[in-house]
């Protein structure tokens, strides 16, 4: 029997990746590979707190670049967050997985408030929990909002679904002889200024000593093979050597 080697973690996926080929919006295939993935990775008795970004709707980063005031770009990122969560709650619930959204800004119609204790007793009843809103305040990624429930939440791990199956030294798209870690250390990844997470999602993670794991989420069945450990991917850690 397949065993996981982490009881609760959390996994953040890019809001871009819900995209899919078109580029915007949310891509039905996308959404239900991603809660079939996620399913089968419950379906191994494990906790599963999810966080997903919301640039394939709104990027608050790049309209504040564009001359809108930064906060306000940021706030309509956040609620961006909450438009994917909901999608991904109806898709987990279709294929039978208990889910609930607790959301950093308050819409009791849509969602619950976060509340941290309340989300811990969620994910022990084994409902996934989509954290949605990012941390409520502007300025702050859905890396860094990830990170930090991650933390609240007493996650053995925090697991980033990208669409490459690794941390490169180089953007591998771009250059063909980029070479991929199998591990890595949070310092190395700051000195080197890998584009991983954003500085203050991985200074939270080297301070907390919370381990990373950077993976393909587009290749099926990749997220069950991390949880059970098989050797894909990269893992991040606070003392590397």
């Amino acid at each position: 029997m397949t065993t996981a080697k982490y009881r609760r973690l959390l996994l953040k996926v890019s809001g871009e990746m819900l995209a899919g080929e078109q580029g915007y919006g949310i891509q039905p295939s996308i959404l239900e590979d991603l809660a079939e993935e996620i399913a089968s990775v419950v379906a191994l008795d494990v906790q599963v707190a999810v966080v997903i970004g919301g640039g394939n709707i709104f990027r608050g980063i790049a309209a504040s670049a564009s001359g809108m005031e930064r906060a306000s770009a940021d706030y309509m990122g956040m609620l961006a967050t909450v438009l994917n969560a909901l999608a991904l709650q109806n898709a987990l619930e279709r294929t039978g997985i208990h889910t609930r959204i607790q959301s950093a800004i308050e819409m009791r119609q849509l969602a619950e408030g976060y509340i941290r204790r309340k989300a811990i007793r969620h994910l022990e009843k084994n409902r996934v929990v989509i954290f949605a809103g990012g941390t409520g305040n502007p300025y702050f990624s859905t890396d860094t909002a990830a990170v930090l429930r991650a933390m609240e939440i007493g996650a053995q791990v925090i697991m980033k679904g990208t669409k490459v199956d690794g941390i490169y030294d180089a953007d591998p798209m771009k250059h063909l002889d980029a070479t991929k870690y199998t591990n890595i250390s949070f310092m190395s990844i700051l000195n080197q200024n890998l584009k991983v997470m954003d500085s203050t999602a991985i200074s939270l993670c080297m301070d907390n000593n919370l381990p990373l794991f950077v993976f393909n989420l587009k290749i099926k069945g990749n997220f069950k093979r991390v949880v059970t450990g098989e050797p894909i991917g990269t893992l991040v850690t606070a003392d590397h050597r």
